[in-house]
Protein backbone atom coordinates (compact mmCIF):
# COMPACT_ATOMS: atom_id res chain seq x y z
CA UNK A 1 0.00 0.00 0.00
CA UNK A 2 1.74 3.34 -0.76
CA UNK A 3 -0.04 5.04 2.21
CA UNK A 4 1.88 2.42 3.80
CA UNK A 5 5.72 4.16 2.76
CA UNK A 6 7.49 6.77 4.45
CA UNK A 7 7.75 8.75 0.95
CA UNK A 8 4.25 8.93 0.38
CA UNK A 9 3.93 10.19 4.04
CA UNK A 10 6.63 13.18 3.71
CA UNK A 11 4.57 14.35 0.78
CA UNK A 12 1.61 13.95 1.89
CA UNK A 13 2.59 15.92 5.15
CA UNK A 14 4.39 18.43 2.87
CA UNK A 15 1.20 18.99 1.48
CA UNK A 16 -1.47 19.25 3.82
CA UNK A 17 0.65 21.38 6.12
CA UNK A 18 1.97 23.58 2.87
CA UNK A 19 -1.46 24.11 1.90
CA UNK A 20 -3.35 24.58 5.48
CA UNK A 21 -0.43 27.07 6.96
CA UNK A 22 -0.58 29.07 3.50
CA UNK A 23 -4.44 29.70 4.08
CA UNK A 24 -4.55 30.28 7.39
CA UNK A 25 -2.06 33.11 8.06
CA UNK A 26 -2.36 34.53 4.26
CA UNK A 27 -6.38 35.17 6.19
CA UNK A 28 -4.47 36.91 9.33
CA UNK A 29 -2.15 38.42 7.51
CA UNK A 30 -5.13 39.64 5.80
CA UNK A 31 -6.97 41.35 8.79
CA UNK A 32 -3.39 42.19 10.83
CA UNK A 33 -1.92 44.48 8.18
CA UNK A 34 -5.25 45.47 5.52
CA UNK A 35 -3.16 44.11 2.91
CA UNK A 36 -5.36 42.76 -0.22
CA UNK A 37 -2.92 39.74 0.10
CA UNK A 38 -3.90 37.15 -2.63
CA UNK A 39 -4.53 33.52 -1.61
CA UNK A 40 -1.70 31.44 -3.61
CA UNK A 41 -2.05 27.52 -2.46
CA UNK A 42 -0.13 26.15 -5.28
CA UNK A 43 3.62 27.72 -4.45
CA UNK A 44 3.20 26.45 -0.90
CA UNK A 45 1.77 23.01 -1.55
CA UNK A 46 4.53 22.31 -3.93
CA UNK A 47 7.07 24.13 -1.40
CA UNK A 48 6.13 21.70 1.37
CA UNK A 49 6.04 18.88 -0.50
CA UNK A 50 9.33 19.38 -1.77
CA UNK A 51 11.27 20.23 2.23
CA UNK A 52 8.86 17.02 3.41
CA UNK A 53 10.91 14.68 1.00
CA UNK A 54 14.19 15.99 1.25
CA UNK A 55 13.83 15.80 5.03
CA UNK A 56 12.94 12.62 5.06
CA UNK A 57 16.53 11.99 2.75
CA UNK A 58 18.31 14.10 5.18
CA UNK A 59 18.22 11.35 7.91
CA UNK A 60 20.62 13.59 10.13
CA UNK A 61 20.26 14.57 13.89
CA UNK A 62 18.52 18.48 12.94
CA UNK A 63 19.99 21.23 15.05
CA UNK A 64 19.62 24.61 14.94
CA UNK A 65 21.12 25.35 11.93
CA UNK A 66 19.90 22.76 10.03
CA UNK A 67 16.06 24.17 11.34
CA UNK A 68 17.13 27.96 9.93
CA UNK A 69 18.57 25.89 7.04
CA UNK A 70 15.00 24.82 5.60
CA UNK A 71 13.27 28.16 7.07
CA UNK A 72 14.70 29.61 4.32
CA UNK A 73 14.98 27.23 1.70
CA UNK A 74 11.37 26.85 1.75
CA UNK A 75 10.91 31.02 1.78
CA UNK A 76 12.98 30.99 -1.49
CA UNK A 77 11.42 27.78 -2.91
CA UNK A 78 7.72 29.68 -2.41
CA UNK A 79 9.35 33.03 -3.63
CA UNK A 80 10.75 30.82 -6.88
CA UNK A 81 8.07 29.65 -7.41
CA UNK A 82 5.78 32.72 -7.63
CA UNK A 83 8.57 34.64 -9.81
CA UNK A 84 9.43 36.82 -6.53
CA UNK A 85 5.97 37.95 -5.98
CA UNK A 86 4.19 35.30 -3.47
CA UNK A 87 0.77 37.09 -3.04
CA UNK A 88 0.72 38.19 -6.91
CA UNK A 89 0.28 41.69 -5.91
CA UNK A 90 0.89 44.84 -7.19
CA UNK A 91 1.51 48.11 -4.74
CA UNK A 92 2.02 46.04 -1.19
CA UNK A 93 4.74 46.31 1.23
CA UNK A 94 7.43 44.01 0.42
CA UNK A 95 8.47 43.72 3.59
CA UNK A 96 5.94 42.43 5.46
CA UNK A 97 5.47 40.10 2.57
CA UNK A 98 8.60 38.67 2.94
CA UNK A 99 7.81 38.31 6.96
CA UNK A 100 4.35 37.02 6.31
CA UNK A 101 6.32 34.42 3.73
CA UNK A 102 9.19 33.64 6.37
CA UNK A 103 6.48 33.12 9.24
CA UNK A 104 4.23 30.53 7.41
CA UNK A 105 7.48 28.55 6.01
CA UNK A 106 8.66 28.60 9.94
CA UNK A 107 5.22 26.83 10.52
CA UNK A 108 5.55 24.82 7.34
CA UNK A 109 8.76 23.66 8.63
CA UNK A 110 7.86 23.22 11.87
CA UNK A 111 4.62 20.87 11.15
CA UNK A 112 6.39 18.67 9.10
CA UNK A 113 9.23 17.62 11.59
CA UNK A 114 6.82 17.18 14.21
CA UNK A 115 4.90 14.62 11.49
CA UNK A 116 8.15 12.92 9.89
CA UNK A 117 9.83 12.35 13.14
CA UNK A 118 11.16 8.95 13.72
CA UNK A 119 9.82 8.10 9.93
CA UNK A 120 11.86 6.10 7.55
CA UNK A 121 12.11 6.09 4.00
CA UNK A 122 11.17 2.76 3.11
CA UNK A 123 7.92 0.63 3.68
CA UNK A 124 6.45 1.47 7.53
CA UNK A 125 5.54 -0.84 10.14
CA UNK A 126 1.72 -0.90 10.87
CA UNK A 127 2.55 1.30 13.84
CA UNK A 128 4.73 3.57 12.22
CA UNK A 129 2.03 4.59 9.79
CA UNK A 130 -0.66 4.52 12.85
CA UNK A 131 1.80 7.25 14.74
CA UNK A 132 2.04 9.22 11.42
CA UNK A 133 -1.22 9.59 10.55
CA UNK A 134 -2.56 9.95 14.23
CA UNK A 135 0.30 12.53 14.44
CA UNK A 136 -0.88 14.66 11.76
CA UNK A 137 -4.95 14.31 12.82
CA UNK A 138 -4.03 15.28 16.22
CA UNK A 139 -2.12 18.29 14.80
CA UNK A 140 -4.49 19.66 12.58
CA UNK A 141 -7.08 18.77 14.95
CA UNK A 142 -5.48 20.67 17.75
CA UNK A 143 -4.36 24.22 15.55
CA UNK A 144 -8.05 24.60 14.20
CA UNK A 145 -9.14 24.41 17.53
CA UNK A 146 -7.06 26.73 19.13
CA UNK A 147 -7.31 29.39 15.84
CA UNK A 148 -11.69 28.46 16.05
CA UNK A 149 -11.04 29.65 20.06
CA UNK A 150 -8.49 33.07 19.62
CA UNK A 151 -9.49 34.44 16.08
CA UNK A 152 -12.72 35.80 17.88
CA UNK A 153 -11.07 36.95 20.73
CA UNK A 154 -8.45 38.91 18.41
CA UNK A 155 -11.40 40.21 16.15
CA UNK A 156 -13.12 41.44 19.27
CA UNK A 157 -10.29 43.08 20.78
CA UNK A 158 -9.13 44.53 17.71
CA UNK A 159 -12.52 46.17 16.57
CA UNK A 160 -12.53 47.83 19.99
CA UNK A 161 -9.50 49.75 19.53
CA UNK A 162 -10.42 50.68 15.82
CA UNK A 163 -12.11 54.26 15.40
CA UNK A 164 -15.32 54.28 13.04
CA UNK A 165 -13.83 56.18 10.33
CA UNK A 166 -11.54 52.99 9.75
CA UNK A 167 -14.11 50.56 10.13
CA UNK A 168 -15.86 51.74 7.93
CA UNK A 169 -13.02 52.26 5.53
CA UNK A 170 -12.35 49.03 5.63
CA UNK A 171 -13.86 46.34 8.04
CA UNK A 172 -11.43 43.50 7.60
CA UNK A 173 -8.53 45.81 8.15
CA UNK A 174 -7.92 44.72 12.23
CA UNK A 175 -4.35 46.65 12.53
CA UNK A 176 -3.40 49.13 14.58
CA UNK A 177 -3.05 52.83 13.87
CA UNK A 178 -0.76 54.75 15.91
CA UNK A 179 -1.09 58.19 13.73
CA UNK A 180 -3.26 59.72 16.34
CA UNK A 181 -1.04 58.94 19.05
CA UNK A 182 -1.33 55.90 21.70
CA UNK A 183 -4.21 57.14 24.42
CA UNK A 184 -6.89 57.44 21.68
CA UNK A 185 -7.21 53.78 20.94
CA UNK A 186 -8.48 53.04 24.07
CA UNK A 187 -10.98 56.08 23.29
CA UNK A 188 -14.14 53.16 23.59
CA UNK A 189 -13.11 52.13 26.61
CA UNK A 190 -13.48 55.50 27.91
CA UNK A 191 -16.52 56.65 26.32
CA UNK A 192 -18.05 53.11 26.98
CA UNK A 193 -17.54 54.10 31.41
CA UNK A 194 -18.34 58.22 30.23
CA UNK A 195 -20.68 57.89 28.30
CA UNK A 196 -22.82 55.08 28.40
CA UNK A 197 -22.44 54.29 32.52
CA UNK A 198 -20.89 50.75 31.81
CA UNK A 199 -19.71 50.82 35.42
CA UNK A 200 -23.01 50.28 36.78
CA UNK A 201 -23.77 46.82 34.64
CA UNK A 202 -20.40 45.58 36.09
CA UNK A 203 -21.35 46.52 39.65
CA UNK A 204 -24.96 45.03 39.18
CA UNK A 205 -23.44 41.70 37.54
CA UNK A 206 -20.19 41.16 40.01
CA UNK A 207 -23.22 41.47 43.06
CA UNK A 208 -25.84 38.98 41.49
CA UNK A 209 -23.05 36.68 40.47
CA UNK A 210 -21.50 36.54 43.91
CA UNK A 211 -24.73 36.36 46.05
CA UNK A 212 -26.00 33.64 43.69
CA UNK A 213 -22.51 31.98 44.32
CA UNK A 214 -23.03 32.10 47.69
CA UNK A 215 -26.76 30.88 48.11
CA UNK A 216 -25.79 28.15 45.68
CA UNK A 217 -23.25 26.81 48.16
CA UNK A 218 -24.81 27.58 51.20
CA UNK A 219 -27.73 24.85 49.62
CA UNK A 220 -26.02 22.38 47.81
CA UNK A 221 -23.01 21.86 50.05
CA UNK A 222 -25.37 20.26 52.80
CA UNK A 223 -27.16 18.92 50.33
CA UNK A 224 -24.97 17.27 48.19
CA UNK A 225 -23.62 15.77 51.65
CA UNK A 226 -27.44 14.46 52.61
CA UNK A 227 -27.30 12.69 49.20
CA UNK A 228 -23.83 10.69 49.40
CA UNK A 229 -23.77 10.37 52.94
CA UNK A 230 -27.21 9.85 54.60
CA UNK A 231 -30.31 7.14 54.11
CA UNK A 232 -34.14 8.72 53.71
CA UNK A 233 -36.70 7.28 51.92
CA UNK A 234 -36.51 8.52 48.43
CA UNK A 235 -33.24 9.00 47.84
CA UNK A 236 -31.98 7.31 44.53
CA UNK A 237 -35.60 8.80 43.35
CA UNK A 238 -34.30 12.63 44.63
CA UNK A 239 -30.67 12.24 43.30
CA UNK A 240 -31.43 10.70 40.06
CA UNK A 241 -34.46 13.67 39.43
CA UNK A 242 -32.16 16.32 40.60
CA UNK A 243 -30.44 16.99 37.19
CA UNK A 244 -33.49 16.75 35.44
CA UNK A 245 -34.24 19.81 36.92
CA UNK A 246 -31.49 21.30 35.33
CA UNK A 247 -32.45 19.84 31.95
CA UNK A 248 -35.52 21.78 31.93
CA UNK A 249 -34.70 24.43 29.34
CA UNK A 250 -35.22 28.36 30.16
CA UNK A 251 -37.57 29.60 28.05
CA UNK A 252 -40.33 27.22 29.40
CA UNK A 253 -39.79 28.96 32.67
CA UNK A 254 -39.09 32.65 32.00
CA UNK A 255 -43.27 32.58 30.50
CA UNK A 256 -44.22 31.97 34.01
CA UNK A 257 -41.79 33.42 35.91
CA UNK A 258 -42.55 37.06 34.18
CA UNK A 259 -46.00 36.60 35.42
CA UNK A 260 -45.62 35.62 38.88
CA UNK A 261 -42.65 37.92 39.36
CA UNK A 262 -44.79 40.90 37.42
CA UNK A 263 -47.93 39.99 40.08
CA UNK A 264 -45.14 40.41 42.72
CA UNK A 265 -43.29 43.32 41.83
CA UNK A 266 -40.11 41.68 41.80
CA UNK A 267 -39.84 41.86 38.17
CA UNK A 268 -38.02 44.87 37.44
CA UNK A 269 -35.19 44.17 40.36
CA UNK A 270 -31.53 42.41 40.75
CA UNK A 271 -33.76 41.04 43.86
CA UNK A 272 -35.69 38.82 41.22
CA UNK A 273 -32.76 37.39 39.74
CA UNK A 274 -31.34 36.44 42.81
CA UNK A 275 -33.99 34.69 43.22
CA UNK A 276 -33.86 32.73 39.91
CA UNK A 277 -30.56 32.60 39.21
CA UNK A 278 -29.66 30.01 42.45
CA UNK A 279 -32.77 27.66 41.71
CA UNK A 280 -31.56 26.94 37.94
CA UNK A 281 -27.65 26.45 39.73
CA UNK A 282 -28.24 24.49 42.53
CA UNK A 283 -29.39 21.09 41.01
CA UNK A 284 -26.34 21.49 38.81
CA UNK A 285 -24.18 22.11 41.74
CA UNK A 286 -25.84 19.68 43.18
CA UNK A 287 -24.75 16.70 40.95
CA UNK A 288 -21.28 17.61 40.96
CA UNK A 289 -20.36 17.74 45.13
CA UNK A 290 -22.55 15.02 45.09
CA UNK A 291 -20.32 12.60 42.97
CA UNK A 292 -16.96 13.92 44.51
CA UNK A 293 -18.38 13.54 48.43
CA UNK A 294 -19.40 10.23 47.69
CA UNK A 295 -15.61 9.41 46.84
CA UNK A 296 -14.19 10.16 50.03
CA UNK A 297 -14.05 7.60 52.88
CA UNK A 298 -16.56 6.79 55.27
CA UNK A 299 -14.05 5.88 57.68
CA UNK A 300 -13.45 9.62 58.62
CA UNK A 301 -17.27 10.50 59.09
CA UNK A 302 -17.48 7.95 61.38
CA UNK A 303 -14.70 8.72 63.64
CA UNK A 304 -15.72 12.33 63.45
CA UNK A 305 -19.23 11.35 64.59
CA UNK A 306 -17.57 8.90 67.69
CA UNK A 307 -15.57 11.96 68.51
CA UNK A 308 -18.53 14.05 69.13
CA UNK A 309 -19.13 16.11 66.04
CA UNK A 310 -22.40 16.88 64.22
CA UNK A 311 -22.96 16.25 60.86
CA UNK A 312 -22.96 20.11 60.49
CA UNK A 313 -19.63 20.43 62.13
CA UNK A 314 -18.68 17.36 59.69
CA UNK A 315 -19.82 19.35 56.69
CA UNK A 316 -17.78 22.34 57.83
CA UNK A 317 -14.28 21.06 59.55
CA UNK A 318 -13.78 18.21 57.19
CA UNK A 319 -15.76 17.39 54.25
CA UNK A 320 -15.35 21.22 52.56
CA UNK A 321 -11.63 21.37 53.68
CA UNK A 322 -11.38 17.78 51.77
CA UNK A 323 -13.34 19.22 48.86
CA UNK A 324 -12.30 22.47 48.24
CA UNK A 325 -11.25 22.12 44.48
CA UNK A 326 -14.25 20.55 43.79
CA UNK A 327 -15.83 23.26 45.54
CA UNK A 328 -14.30 25.60 43.66
CA UNK A 329 -14.75 24.60 40.64
CA UNK A 330 -18.63 24.31 41.34
CA UNK A 331 -18.37 28.10 42.66
CA UNK A 332 -16.09 29.01 39.12
CA UNK A 333 -18.80 27.17 36.94
CA UNK A 334 -21.91 29.27 39.24
CA UNK A 335 -20.29 32.28 38.64
CA UNK A 336 -19.84 31.57 35.00
CA UNK A 337 -23.31 31.13 34.69
CA UNK A 338 -24.69 34.00 36.21
CA UNK A 339 -22.33 36.17 34.85
CA UNK A 340 -22.89 34.91 31.60
CA UNK A 341 -26.67 34.68 32.20
CA UNK A 342 -29.13 36.38 29.23
CA UNK A 343 -32.64 35.54 28.65
CA UNK A 344 -33.87 36.04 32.64
CA UNK A 345 -32.24 39.46 32.60
CA UNK A 346 -33.52 40.45 29.11
CA UNK A 347 -37.04 39.75 29.70
CA UNK A 348 -37.12 41.16 34.26
CA UNK A 349 -35.07 44.35 33.93
CA UNK A 350 -36.32 47.67 32.00
CA UNK A 351 -33.93 49.96 34.33
CA UNK A 352 -31.28 50.86 32.73
CA UNK A 353 -29.50 51.44 36.29
CA UNK A 354 -30.57 47.52 37.05
CA UNK A 355 -29.20 46.07 33.92
CA UNK A 356 -26.33 43.26 34.13
CA UNK A 357 -23.65 42.96 31.52
CA UNK A 358 -25.12 40.18 29.37
CA UNK A 359 -28.39 42.96 29.39
CA UNK A 360 -26.41 46.11 29.10
CA UNK A 361 -24.00 44.77 26.47
CA UNK A 362 -27.45 44.01 23.94
CA UNK A 363 -28.57 47.56 25.15
CA UNK A 364 -25.46 48.62 23.14
CA UNK A 365 -26.50 46.66 19.89
CA UNK A 366 -27.95 49.46 17.76
CA UNK A 367 -27.60 52.36 15.00
CA UNK A 368 -26.81 54.45 17.51
CA UNK A 369 -23.97 53.16 19.19
CA UNK A 370 -20.87 52.61 17.64
CA UNK A 371 -19.47 49.08 16.73
CA UNK A 372 -15.84 49.28 18.31
CA UNK A 373 -17.82 50.46 21.79
CA UNK A 374 -20.19 46.90 21.54
CA UNK A 375 -16.60 45.29 21.45
CA UNK A 376 -15.01 46.96 23.93
CA UNK A 377 -17.98 46.21 26.16
CA UNK A 378 -17.71 41.97 25.40
CA UNK A 379 -13.66 42.65 26.18
CA UNK A 380 -14.58 43.74 29.70
CA UNK A 381 -17.04 41.39 30.07
CA UNK A 382 -14.76 38.35 29.40
CA UNK A 383 -11.71 40.25 31.20
CA UNK A 384 -13.23 39.23 34.63
CA UNK A 385 -13.91 35.87 33.86
CA UNK A 386 -10.29 34.94 32.29
CA UNK A 387 -8.50 36.53 35.32
CA UNK A 388 -10.72 34.67 38.08
CA UNK A 389 -10.35 31.37 36.25
CA UNK A 390 -6.85 32.17 36.23
CA UNK A 391 -6.44 32.71 39.87
CA UNK A 392 -8.41 29.60 40.91
CA UNK A 393 -6.39 27.29 38.21
CA UNK A 394 -4.18 26.42 41.48
CA UNK A 395 -7.04 25.10 43.17
CA UNK A 396 -9.06 23.44 40.14
CA UNK A 397 -5.69 20.97 39.71
CA UNK A 398 -4.57 20.88 43.25
CA UNK A 399 -4.85 17.19 44.52
CA UNK A 400 -8.17 16.29 44.98
CA UNK A 401 -7.70 13.63 48.19
CA UNK A 402 -5.54 15.64 50.66
CA UNK A 403 -5.94 14.90 53.90
CA UNK A 404 -8.24 11.58 53.04
CA UNK A 405 -7.26 8.54 55.06
CA UNK A 406 -4.63 5.74 53.31
CA UNK A 407 -4.74 2.47 52.89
Amino acid sequence: MIWKYGVFCSILSGSVWGTFWQVILTILGILTTGLQLSLEIAPALFSGALIGFIYLIYQKKIQLKQHVIFVFTTTLLIYGLTLGDPYFGKDENVFVEFILVLITSSFIWISIYLSLKNISIGKLSRYQSEKFYIRLLWGLGLIILILITLIPFYIMIMTSLKNQQSLILNPLDLSLDFSNGFNNLFISYIELFKNYNFHIFLMNSFLVSIVTVLITLLFSIPGAYALARLKFPGKEWFSGSVILIYLIPSIVLVIPLYAVFSQLGLRNSLFGLIIVYPATTIPVALYMLRGYFSTLSSEIDDAAIMDGLSRLQIIYKIAMPLSKPAIVSVALYVFMIAWNEFLFAFMFLDDPNLFTLSRGIISLNSSEVPQQHLMAGAVIATIPIMMIFIYLEKFLISGLTTGSVKG
